[in-house]
């Protein structure tokens, strides 16, 4: 039997549902204040749409939709920038949004061989934008991880209605974590992974501004959380019997701001993104596609596809105003990536692979020695 979960029905059927996220036992990663809701829709005007697939024995997939702003994002673009940490990916797009500095589309995140189906969807959507009649040239921004452990990935069941369906239901509010969307099938330190979200508030001697960050986890290493080497003292780490030579898999990261940053300091935040994955002892193997995609909402620096305007003028942060976001940028990813696995469930899926989930209770006992958690 088929079943397909769409965000804005998972969103409004969990009402009173609570996810387990790392600070509902304690653990407090980094210094900064969390938004409201400690995701990546605490970046104001933001939204989030994700659609869940999940058929048989063996179809374990989805599409997670962000979007910049609820507007015609073709018309008003947004400055943003990508940064490539280990390039075994297929991530497209990326060459105009670095040689642009602007994202004009919804970003999707989805499995590797439904990227190019993605690509068709947001074609279709933006050209179906009232004000987008004569556009005859659209930048899809479709990035992916492998789900093809747990996921009949080469059944390509991750069709173009899935796509438009996570772009027409964004919503801003909470974002559903861990077997959802595009991380319905993933793996992360060979426990089950998924869409994992959090936030950071600058102080406001530092311009208040809010970062925030969605990971999709699909990838390996030697996990810590808090500085606390879990996956050694679980013994269940790259290298180890248990997982010898796995770490091999990929990472998206969508980092979003608030604050006035052009596409050139927006690089800059990306690049931090990956100090946050190696924080959690993510080690860019050699088969991971680890890319970063980070763009401003700021309204006052939204890029107009035609003007009569010659040069573009708007105030945006100096180089010296940066760190506070750097760091709001590497605690906030460290933490995503943290949450993606503490809401992932135990999963089977392709020819009866079962991927267990974190073991919550024994990594808390670990905490807990370390000090971590009181």
């Amino acid at each position: 039997m088929k079943f397909i979960l769409i965000a804005l029905v998972m969103i409004s059927s969990i009402t009173g549902f609570t996810q387990n996220r790392t600070r509902d036992f304690g653990i407090k990663i980094g210094v900064l204040n969390t938004g409201k809701l400690n995701a990546i829709t605490d970046v104001s005007g933001l939204q989030v749409g994700q659609v869940t697939i999940m058929e048989g024995s063996a179809i374990r997939t989805g599409v997670t939709a962000i979007l910049p702003h609820d507007g015609n994002l073709f018309q008003s673009k947004v400055p943003a920038a990508i940064y490539v940490g280990n390039g075994f990916g297929k991530l497209t797009g990326i060459t105009q949004v670095q040689e642009l500095g602007n994202l004009e589309v919804p970003v999707i995140l989805t499995n590797t061989l439904s990227v190019s189906t993605a690509v068709d969807a947001v074609v279709e959507y933006s050209l179906s934008l009232r004000g987008n009649e004569n556009v005859q040239s659209v930048n899809a921004v479709v990035g992916e991880t492998n789900d093809g452990y747990l996921n009949d990935i080469r059944g390509r069941h991750v069709k173009k209605d899935h796509v438009l369906q996570a772009i027409r239901n964004a919503q801003s509010g909470k974002v559903t974590e861990g077997n959802v969307g595009a991380g319905t099938g993933t793996v992360c330190f060979g426990f089950k992974g998924g869409v994992g979200t959090a936030s950071r508030v600058l102080p406001e001697k530092s311009g208040g501004y809010t970062v925030g960050v969605l990971v999709q986890t699909n990838f390996g290493g030697i996990l810590q959380i808090d500085g606390v080497p879990v996956g050694e003292e679980l013994k269940q780490f790259y290298l180890s019997e248990q997982l010898m030579d796995k770490a091999d898999g990929s990472c998206m990261i969508v980092v979003a701001t608030d604050a006035p940053v052009d596409a050139r300091n927006l690089e800059r935040m990306a690049k931090r993104a990956i100090m946050g994955l190696a924080r959690t002892g993510g080690i860019g193997s050699n088969g991971s596609g680890d890319y970063v995609i980070a763009f401003s909402t700021d309204p006052s620096l939204r890029i107009p596809h035609e003007s009569a305007e010659r040069s573009n003028t708007a105030n945006t942060l100096r180089n010296d105003a940066m760190s506070p976001l750097f760091l709001a940028v590497i605690e906030a990813t460290e933490e995503a990536i943290v949450n993606s696995l503490f809401a992932a469930e135990t999963m089977t899926g392709k020819d009866g692979h079962t991927i267990k989930a974190l073991p919550k209770d024994d990594v808390l006992k670990i905490l807990k020695r370390y000090q971590a958690i009181k």
